[in-house]
């Protein structure tokens, strides 16, 4: 198994400031141009200057585009020293093809925070494993969604985030506190990473989000298969982000919940549930929402106080 992981250590991309150029690119599936239009609006909105990649509304089947096409976006982003972060349009699927094609020596050279989740979680993986990159499990939809990304990026200070009681993972709970770099993303995104790149997790607060697609037997393989792929091993502790789908669901008498506790509590580590991070979340306007987490970063975790402490992702500029 290919786990690899620097020893340069945790880098942390500089905070951005006013006028600085972001631009959007599409590593996985298209946007539409409705979300485009408004991503745009949002960034400006914080004042950035707002580029997007060439091939950002292109499609390919599922996929904004051929691979390499994708890949040039995105390089061409790390490689020019004006852009100063790197925003992804959606998930959806794609990133996990191009992911370990990046130009890492580009990122080294210059490194810049990446915003982006669900499927984007390879590419997360793939710059924590290859240079100690900080990057931001996120997006911009929904009011806390926009103001984590935007204090993760422009801020060098911490951010805690309570547990929400009313989250479905909210349930799962092993007491303790643990500290470590927050690691990981969505469970699938995750798995799909073993035999690749997928970073050396021993002393990481592991982070696991995701949102049914069949049943709890899926949710089940894929964490033994971390659990026996030797990838949990040594680990700090678990947060448990939003897992969407599952509310009513029972398979002969089981719930995920029960999968959970079964599979995480026997790991011997603190497990925080009920962060809002991730698919499904739902804001007070009724719309999307989450919170962002940045992927390598300083965490804690109190089970006691109910409260994740992320950070910084950024670092100040002098």
């Amino acid at each position: 198994m290919a786990t690899r992981r620097t020893d340069v250590g945790p880098v942390l991309p500089l905070a951005l400031r006013l006028g600085d150029r972001v631009r959007l690119v599409s590593p996985a599936s298209f946007p539409t141009q409705e979300w485009l239009d408004a991503s745009v609006g949002i960034l400006e909105g914080w004042g950035l200057v707002v580029e997007v990649g060439e091939h950002a509304m292109d499609q390919w089947g599922y996929m904004a585009g051929r691979d390499g096409d994708r890949l040039a976006d995105l390089n061409d982003a790390f490689r020019d020293p004006g852009v100063r972060a790197i925003i992804a349009t959606r998930g959806g699927a794609g990133a996990y093809r191009i992911a370990d094609r990046v130009d890492f020596d580009a990122v080294r050279a210059d490194p810049k925070p990446v915003v982006g989740f669900s499927d984007i979680t390879p590419l997360h993986l793939a710059l924590w494993a290859q240079c100690g990159l900080i990057s931001i499990h996120g997006c911009l939809a929904g009011a806390n969604a926009m103001s984590s990304v935007r204090h993760l990026l422009m801020t060098a200070e911490p951010l805690t985030i309570d547990r929400d009681a009313g989250a479905y993972s909210a349930a799962i709970e092993v007491p303790g506190a643990a500290t470590g770099p927050l690691i990981g993303g969505n469970l699938r995104g995750v798995c799909g990473r073993i035999g690749v790149d997928l970073p050396r997790l021993d002393g990481a607060i592991v982070f696991l989000e995701d949102f049914r697609k069949v049943g709890l037997g899926e949710v089940d393989r894929q964490l033994t298969q971390l659990i026996n792929a030797g990838v949990l091993d040594g680990i700090a502790g678990v947060v448990l982000g939003l897992i969407t789908g599952f509310d009513h669901h029972t398979d002969r008498g089981w719930t995920l919940l029960d999968v959970l506790d079964d599979r995480l509590g026997s790991l011997g580590v603190p497990v925080l549930g009920g962060i809002n991070a991730g698919h499904g979340g739902v804001g007070v306007d009724g719309g999307p929402d989450q919170h962002a987490l940045p992927i390598g970063a300083p965490a804690t975790i109190d089970t006691a106080a109910g409260t994740l402490t992320v950070g910084p992702c950024v670092r100040d500029r002098r």
